[in-house]
């Protein structure tokens, strides 16, 4: 998936290693993507409109949010994006008439509420159309009015949060839409101890049915694509052995691919090719930027039940037995598998099946290694 908007000027960065950026070209998640705007493209009583995207810090679950919400225009639908915050409710809808201004006709008619005779005449005024009391109806005029030209809405919800009533307020109204079936859609996004977390909360048990997506790492292939493209489509070339130690470096992780390119394309941005010089000092430079901005916060989050967990872990090249880190813990294997839920929820995990689980960003395992040691 590529962004129109990519540079094409030598001295301009390709790379975009901002959280929520839409990268210059979307590695490994063609498929989910391409669903989402199927989605789209069929309207209502497609089973993907409410769809919920996981994923461990890094993993371009904004990105990805970001890139749908941009391509739903020429879909026939407006996009409102907002994070799971206090205010969301009100942002949405207020969103909504900003996108849609075109399309929902505006009464900007006052009458008069009140006047007031005495030392000083004050006179009131009121909008005619006076906002409706519930969240759930405001939405349901807009939804209505969008109806009359056959557009759709889709709502983009960033960093999902259960402890939001807002959030459960808007999942609860999105069951009513689609039973309603109003042309509306609704993309989720945030971290899995959160995604799973809202998705036992009763009041919104509808979304146990929505369509999931675990974004974990993508293949090496992808990732030498997405930096082959990135660069050339910048004026740019790169050494065969060079772009071979980015993707080793990167470990399939998309925000380690736009640190790494933006690093490397940094260390000599006159030059028209990316030497090995360049990738190795942007993946010194890489390796620091994801250690503090990735790996110390998912490091603070821990117990030290998960850590002792990890820990039990990292003598293995590959994936872990349950039944070998119990024992390395000194521990039987419930008490095991009740960090390894936990450790899943969190996304640093992932379950192998058969009893094996394996770290699931293979860069925080080396600096598991380094900070346990």
């Amino acid at each position: 998936m590529q962004n129109e908007e990519a540079g094409d000027s030598m001295s301009t960065n390709p790379f975009t290693p901002t959280f929520g950026i839409v990268p210059a070209h979307m590695a490994g998640r063609e498929d989910v993507i391409g669903e989402l705007l199927r989605a789209l493209d069929n309207g209502v009583g497609d089973p993907n409109l409410v769809t919920i995207v996981s994923g461990a810090r890094g993993t371009g679950k904004t990105a990805l949010l970001s890139y749908v919400a941009d391509e739903a225009a020429a879909h026939g639908w407006i996009a409102v994006n907002v994070s799971a915050l206090p205010g969301m409710l009100d942002e949405i809808v207020q969103q909504t008439k900003k996108r849609a201004g075109h399309l929902i006709e505006s009464d900007g008619a006052v009458r008069i509420s009140s006047i007031h005779l005495g030392n000083i005449a004050e006179v009131t005024f009121q909008e005619q159309n006076e906002e409706a009391a519930t969240w759930r109806i405001r939405m349901e005029d807009l939804l209505d009015e969008l109806a009359k030209t056959d557009t759709g809405l889709l709502l983009t919800i960033d960093e999902v949060r259960e402890d939001l009533d807002e959030m459960i307020q808007v999942a609860s109204a999105m069951q009513h839409f689609l039973r309603e079936r109003r042309n509306i859609a609704l993309f989720m996004a945030g971290l899995p101890t959160h995604v799973s977390a809202l998705l036992q909360n009763k009041s919104v048990s509808f979304l146990r049915r929505a369509n999931y997506h675990d974004l974990g790492t993508v293949e090496d292939f992808e990732v030498a694509q997405a930096l082959t493209k990135t660069i050339e489509g910048a004026g740019r070339s790169i050494d065969e052995e060079a772009l071979k130690r980015a993707v080793a470096s990167i470990g399939g992780f998309p925000y380690m691919l736009q640190l790494v390119g933006y690093r490397a394309w940094e260390a000599s941005p006159d030059s028209s090719f990316l030497s090995i010089a360049d990738v190795d000092t942007g993946i010194s430079h890489a390796r620091i930027d994801m250690r503090r901005k990735i790996f110390d916060t998912t490091f603070k989050e821990l117990s030290k039940g998960d850590v002792r967990f990890l820990a039990a872990m990292l003598e293995d090249e590959g994936a872990s037995e349950l039944a070998d880190i119990a024992r390395r813990m000194g521990k039987k294997s419930n008490y095991a598998s009740e960090y390894k839920r936990r450790l899943i929820e969190q996304g640093v995990i992932a379950d192998r099946g058969q009893g094996l689980v394996r770290i699931e960003i293979p860069l925080f395992k080396d600096y598991l290694k380094e900070r346990l040691s």
